[in-house]
């Protein structure tokens, strides 16, 4: 607990941006990662400094899979990870900012891993966040394990030096979508309602803390999280997140997001690309 881990184990370029500071095997294939949550951040602390933002616990989940992968089944830092699913449920009332930073436990339990050969080829894992022994929040996460050859012919030659992103379209007033930075903002009005376009700003620090050449997995929920809370007519808080990824969201082509429900307490998110579907998000919210 007195350093994070290499940044490389967890696809980081900035240790500002790792949160894990350790891990140890429980079982065969259970783990426990300790972590420490900032008490700022830009974009995963209120602007208050009074509150984290569930999406901090997707990240943090997310990078405990892929230090996991890394360390506990030898899986090479040239593989990518590709996300099929990823289901959290939070409990807002510990996810306060306190007097310190939040240290946690990420209890993790790998209840599937195919493998292809010696390595796993996929892999889905239950995760429980402890903070001083209560629950912040339960997750489900389910991806594939994709070398550097196959990855290269699974993105067909697109790659971050040979692919640029579409101009950025002014964004939404940050207000609007309980931000506080222009550059957080990850929506464009449309002339509908219900649809805008997704803004992808490969400059922003966190979403793309190192070049990519596709639209990250976290801006896309941080743009459900947005579309949550301009169809949800209290203004709700995001207390969870049920996404399917179905394929990779290219930075040339213009991604469109849109929004059903928000009536009860789910809003239904929908990221498309030309006639293809890109992800699919359940956003349920409670009242503030």
């Amino acid at each position: 607990m007195t350093a994070t881990v290499p940044r490389q184990l967890v696809h980081r370029a900035a240790v500002a941006e790792t949160y894990l500071t350790g891990w140890n095997r429980t079982g065969a294939d259970r783990f426990a990662v300790s972590a420490q949550w900032p008490r700022a951040h830009g974009l995963h602390v209120s602007s208050d400094w009074s509150a984290y933002d569930p999406l901090l616990v997707v990240e943090t989940v997310r990078q405990s899979g892929t230090l996991l992968m890394h360390t506990g089944y030898d899986v090479p830092l040239d593989h990518q990870f590709v996300l099929q699913e990823f289901q959290v449920d939070t409990f807002p009332e510990h996810l306060f900012v306190g007097p310190r930073p939040a240290e946690l436990v990420v209890e993790i339990d790998f209840t599937q891993v195919r493998y292809r050969g010696t390595r796993p080829a996929s892999a889905r894992y239950q995760a429980s966040v402890l903070r001083a022994g209560a629950l912040v929040a339960t997750a489900d996460v389910a991806f594939t394990c994709v070398g550097p050859a196959v990855y290269r012919r699974l993105r067909g030659g697109r790659a971050p030096e040979t692919v640029s992103a579409v101009p950025v379209p002014p964004g939404l007033p940050p207000a609007a979508v309980d931000r506080v930075q222009p550059g957080d903002v990850v929506l464009a009005p449309d002339d509908r309602p219900d649809r805008w376009q997704l803004r992808v700003h490969t400059a922003h620090p966190v979403f793309f803390d190192h070049p990519l050449d596709h639209v990250p997995g976290m801006l896309l929920m941080e743009a459900a999280r947005q579309a949550a809370h301009l169809r949800s007519s209290d203004r709700e808080v995001p207390v969870s997140y049920h996404a399917t990824f179905h394929r990779f969201a290219e930075l040339d082509q213009p991604a469109w997001i849109e929004a059903s429900g928000g009536d009860g307490t789910k809003v239904q998110v929908v990221g498309t690309q030309g006639e293809s579907t890109v992800f699919e998000c359940v956003v349920a919210t409670t009242a503030e």
